[in-house]
């Protein structure tokens, strides 16, 4: 159930059958140690700076493939009983990568961290004079949740202009502080 109380469905693929070498051949995802989360919790309240948590919608379906990188999967349950004309059970070809993946972490980063660094920052923190104040916006990414820590908060300024671009180019829902 989604948090609204709606039902919700997801196409998983059966990474487990995936052959390393064959099928993919890196899966390194980065990600936030719940030590560094708590860290980040500790900046932000000896700096006096602002925390808030987004999450990404279905934040693989994001991401993208990479050019050249075909992936097909068994049709899901429900489909499997269509056959094509050789009376063989179809297959699917995935546009984007999906649950269950070995690869679909990394692929959705590889969507992320580009932007990020298009964006302006560099190791997730910006530094910026706004209107003659020194801001700082700094981040971390934990799996398809995004933290930010800020300075300041206003119509002009940094984290505003951040939160602007990232809710026009990803899906994403702000969790509060």
């Amino acid at each position: 159930r989604k948090r609204s109380g709606a039902l919700k469905a997801r196409l998983c693929v059966q990474g487990c059958a995936q052959v390393h070498g064959v099928d993919y051949d890196q899966t390194f995802c980065a990600t936030k140690r719940p030590t560094s989360l708590r860290a980040l919790a500790a900046i932000a309240n000896a700096a006096g700076m602002h925390m808030r948590r987004w999450d990404f919608v279905a934040a693989y379906l994001q991401g993208d493939l990479e050019q050249n990188e075909v992936v097909y999967c068994h049709a899901p349950p429900g489909y499997a009983t269509l056959a094509g004309a050789d009376g063989r059970p179809r297959i699917c070809k995935v546009q984007k990568p999906v649950y269950g993946m070995a690869q679909a972490g990394r692929r959705w980063q590889r969507s992320l961290f580009p932007w990020l660094l298009e964006f302006g920052f560099s190791v997730f923190t910006l530094s910026e004079t706004v209107d003659g104040t020194p801001q700082r916006l700094t981040l971390g990414c934990y799996v398809d949740d995004l933290f930010t820590l800020y300075t300041h908060d206003g119509p002009s300024s940094l984290h505003a202009r951040f939160v602007d671009a990232l809710t026009q180019r990803w899906n994403v829902e702000d969790e509060g502080p």
